[in-house]
């Protein structure tokens, strides 16, 4: 298992640290996520930890693990997202895909229920750079029981501009 794992107080998600993603421009060349859907609805997930837990099963049999975890969410319906989980190779058995663009960044904290003020606040920020959106993705950092004891639940919401 990777390291950052290893140290993670929880044995599960590590610590999250805001910082890199805060107001941030990050360019992607090429960067491999092992692509899935989560069945929701009205955006509540449904099967979100039962895709998770085949997903990371696949990743750490095949020593994909990335050295900086990231879990893209791409809510593009009611009834389902797609989760894009960033890797360091490719896994057999997996769908692989591709992300590259310029992407803008802001971490929040607090209840999912921000979301659509986050939202609202993100564009704000990306307008004052002079850009505009083409597409957004939702980073959740940790899941639910990981957030509960690190006692923060950031999410990371990333903007393709």
């Amino acid at each position: 298992m990777d390291k950052l794992y290893e140290k993670a107080e929880t044995g599960c998600c590590p610590r999250f640290d805001p910082q890199p993603w805060e107001e941030k421009e990050h360019i992607w060349k090429d960067k491999l996520f092992v692509k899935d859907r989560v069945r929701s609805f009205f955006h509540i997930p449904l099967n979100f930890g039962r895709v998770m837990t085949r997903n990371m099963t696949m990743i750490q049999e095949a020593g994909a693990l990335a050295d900086t975890p990231i879990l893209l969410c791409d809510e593009n319906s009611l009834w389902g997202s797609d989760i894009y989980i960033a890797v360091s190779k490719t896994v057999p058995k997996a769908h692989m895909e591709l992300i590259s663009g310029t992407f803008m960044t802001k971490a929040f904290e607090g209840p999912y229920r921000n979301i659509p003020k986050w939202i609202k606040e993100i564009k704000r920020f990306i307008q004052t750079k002079g850009r505009q959106i083409k597409k957004m993705y939702m980073f959740y950092t940790t899941c639910p029981k990981c957030a509960k004891f690190y006692g923060k639940n950031y999410v990371v919401l990333v903007a393709e501009v």
